[in-house]
């Protein structure tokens, strides 16, 4: 007599779309596959871009974004969240809203706000609904400096001001935070920073000279992959910025510009 399988880990993103391919969902399932979890998707915006830039943005209607979200909790088991883009505060609003349905999911938050060519993906008046709401929400909160510049309305320029807004952007409210140091020179090096109320720790890494496309929506997934799987913060954000960095090391350039793809084939996490 012939057994089914057991039902599979899903983790969801709520995140835009990448016509290009190199980051935002198609990143995301990407990421998730590597990992041996189940990936799930809803489609908070569509994006016309490649690897030059975002020509064009369209958000759906927030009823069928939350219709994508409950048929995804209707059947799935589903253990993590991450979230990405969300262009507007009605699309904020509505993600939280439907989150609350399931309290004790941990969510990843990678407050996407401008794209690498410099494009801006979030309105002014989302910026506070994700001050306010989503944040306050989030298990770990993934920004890069230009993010957490917005976030906090103010300048880091050194190492001493990246650890003063470690501290600032966890008084928002995330239960982690992650201050990616990709944006921010300090060296030869890379320095990421990580701290929630029982641990913190500062990642090194050489810098990698690669122009990468979706290395934050590929981190941020990989660290919700992490947590479905048991992990804890601080054990998942680790274990994802590995998994960026072997990625950055596997990458290439699929378009006419300078810009690179990460490398998830051949980089299964064990």
């Amino acid at each position: 007599m012939s057994t089914s399988p057991s039902r599979a880990i899903s983790v969801l993103t709520i995140a835009g779309s990448d016509s290009g391919g190199g980051a935002g969902i198609q990143a995301d399932l990407k990421t998730f596959a590597a990992h041996r979890v189940h990936g799930l998707s809803a489609i908070a915006a569509l994006t016309a871009q490649h690897t030059r830039g975002v020509t064009a943005v369209h958000a759906p209607p927030v009823a069928f974004l939350r219709a994508q979200i409950d048929a995804c909790f209707d059947d799935f088991d589903i253990r993590a969240v991450k979230i990405g883009m969300l262009a507007t505060a009605e699309i904020v609003d509505a993600v939280v809203d439907a989150l609350a349905q399931h309290p004790e999911l941990p969510i990843v938050v990678d407050p996407v706000m401008i794209a690498t060519s410099g494009a801006k993906l979030l309105d002014d008046n989302a910026l506070g609904a994700l001050r306010g709401r989503l944040i306050p929400r989030a298990h770990v909160l993934t920004p890069n400096l230009p993010e957490a510049e917005l976030l906090l309305g103010r300048a880091i320029d050194g190492g001493a001001a990246a650890d003063a807004a470690l501290a600032a952007l966890r008084a928002l409210g995330a239960q982690g935070v992650l201050l990616k140091g990709g944006h921010l020179h300090e060296g030869d090096e890379v320095v990421d920073r990580y701290a929630d109320a029982a641990a913190a720790f500062t990642h090194r890494a050489p810098r990698l000279e690669i122009d990468g496309h979706g290395t934050g929506c590929t981190l941020s997934s990989a660290i919700a992959a992490r947590l479905a799987l048991g992990d804890d913060g601080a054990a998942a954000c680790r274990a994802g910025i590995g998994y960026v960095h072997r990625a950055m090391r596997d990458a290439y350039r699929p378009g006419r510009s300078d810009v690179s793809v990460l490398g998830h084939l051949g980089r299964l996490a064990p």
